[in-house]
């Protein structure tokens, strides 16, 4: 149970008294906070219960429980849809009624709605207002005194770079997986487990999808080679005789690697050289 009550993070609470609105639940030095009759179940909560919820401010700035969680707590990262935008700011999808307030003064660049973007979760001390940024290298820490090589991580992809994907670790530090390294589909916004390959001087960590000294079977390489063919429009123009560099800038393989999936792939029918190229059958 927790002794007071937090805004912007899983609060266990104890049901307190029931009400016309909805149950308050109060934390252990008797804060209270009121959870509405919309999230009440009333098998699941009879007075001294203690449930998990989380705590947010309502629309005019009250503390309110849901037993809803959001996409993102306070101090994580999330990937959030602007769904509103007026001369002050923007307001994006984050997964409960109210949506997060994105102050004009947090975002790098303008808005649009319909445009999804990787936002921090922050707390205005001075008003307890939860609200989202876009300004996040701040918040990034490059004391990795913590971590060790081949340790497994959670990582959000923030986004596309000629060299590979950066990626935000454990709502924490900033890192990288390199194009030539990825061999399943990836794309901004996609959370995933990672490795920890090499901690540079900076404080930011190159990073692997499979654990450290661990080999990449054949069948990720032709789902990596076929998924190409796919997003190309069934056909790309190289072929085993074709430029090593231009092999790796395409399908991040190397070129003897791509010579073996392709002739695995071929002998499996899923297709065919054609034109100077390979087609999907």
């Amino acid at each position: 149970m927790n002794l007071t009550i937090s805004i912007g993070e899983l609060n266990t609470l104890r049901v307190e008294r029931d009400t016309d609105y909805g149950l308050y639940l109060r934390a252990e030095n008797f804060e209270e906070v009121l959870l509405p009759n919309i999230y009440v179940m009333e098998e699941d909560m009879p007075i001294g219960a203690e449930i998990e919820v989380f705590v947010y401010t309502d629309s005019e700035d009250r503390p309110v429980a849901t037993t809803k969680y959001p996409y993102a707590k306070l101090g994580e990262f999330g990937y959030f849809t602007v769904v509103d935008y007026q001369r002050f700011g923007a307001f994006v999808n984050w997964g409960l009624p109210k949506d997060l307030f994105v102050p004009l003064s947090q975002q790098k660049c303008h808005f649009h709605i319909g445009s999804k973007y990787i936002l921090r979760v922050c707390l205005d001390s001075k008003t307890g207002r939860l609200y989202g940024t876009h300004k996040i290298g701040k918040w990034l820490s490059t004391d990795t005194s913590s971590l060790s090589d081949n340790q497994k991580v959670d990582i959000l992809v923030l986004s596309k770079t000629p060299m590979g994907y950066k990626v935000i670790i454990e709502n924490l530090y900033e890192g990288m997986l390199f194009e030539n390294e990825i061999f399943e589909p990836i794309k901004v916004g996609d959370r995933k487990e990672a490795y920890i390959k090499k901690i540079r001087n900076d404080g930011k960590l190159d990073l692997s999808l499979q654990p450290i000294g661990k080999k990449v079977s054949g069948d990720v390489f032709e789902l990596k080679l076929l998924d190409c063919l796919k997003e190309n429009s069934n056909f790309i123009s190289l072929n085993s005789k074709s430029n090593a560099d231009d092999i790796m800038r395409t399908f991040g393989l190397s070129k003897k690697s791509f010579k073996r999936t392709l002739t695995s792939l071929i002998s499996k029918k899923r297709v065919e050289l054609c034109n100077e190229g390979i087609k999907l059958i």
